[in-house]
């Protein structure tokens, strides 16, 4: 019987101080499922990062890079959630580059796989400047306001999701979203799936920079409560079409 394996999304932007140790990282936790990849999503990097991850991609078998324009990192995880569900992997798992997650806590995840299909590791204390500490609270805020659901972290980078049943919440979501991580955590719980959550911890950075910050954080948080509304205008079509999509 072929055991269950899952391919890791990977987005990864100016990241060439913690790359290689990173992936050298998470290659631990892949080589412990057989048929298991990571899949590095290079945004558009400006540093060493390209070449750094084209050197790690030829000493790891199970390593796939992608070389892009920069986006942004929701259009990012976007392209790869749909390169992922073309994939024969039955989970999908997504995390960044910057080492803010330890990799071991991703088997408290693989445990509860059979719990639910749509799993999150939330922060139970979040190692942000404060300017992303407010802005996550208003969001779960807006969760509250606009869906009437509290969700202890929609937009975790620490997430495990059969990759079935993000094929079907994929089909209703616009691919350039500025946080496609907190719409595919409100479809999942509106969906009236079982959303699993388990504590895990969250480091401070230790390297490299925080791209968003001041008012380029905000004007993607107004961008993504005007994206939040427009989902709330359309909820009663997309969930019919959830009710009618098999997984």
């Amino acid at each position: 019987m072929r055991k269950e394996n899952f391919i890791i999304i990977m987005p990864v932007y100016n990241e060439e101080e913690c790359i290689e140790k990173v992936i050298q990282s998470w290659m631990k936790v892949v080589n412990k499922y057989p048929g298991s990849e990571i899949l590095a999503i290079n945004d558009g990097s400006k540093d060493k990062t390209k070449k750094k991850l084209d050197m790690l991609k030829n000493k790891f078998r199970k390593l796939k890079v992608l070389h892009k324009n920069n986006e942004g990192h929701g259009p990012t995880i976007m392209e790869g959630y749909w390169m992922a569900i073309k994939t024969s992997h039955e989970w999908v798992f997504q995390t960044d580059s910057d080492d803010q997650y330890p990799p071991e806590y991703f088997h408290k995840l693989w445990k509860a796989r059979h719990k639910s299909n749509f799993i999150l590791g939330y922060r139970f204390h979040m190692r942000e400047p404060l300017i992303r500490l407010i802005l996550s609270r208003m969001y779960s805020v807006f969760n509250v306001a606009i869906f009437g659901i509290s969700l202890k972290d929609a937009n975790t980078s620490f997430r495990l999701m059969k990759r079935e049943y993000l094929r079907k919440l994929l089909k209703v979501l616009p691919k350039n979203l500025v946080a496609p991580n907190i719409f595919l955590s409100l479809l999942a719980s509106l969906d009236s799936h079982k959303v699993v959550n388990i504590p895990v911890p969250h480091r401070e950075r230790k390297t490299g920079k925080i791209s968003l910050l001041g008012w380029n954080l905000l004007r993607l948080c107004v961008r993504g409560f005007i994206e939040l509304v427009s989902l709330r205008l359309k909820l009663k079509r997309i969930m019919k079409i959830l009710d009618k999509t098999d997984t």
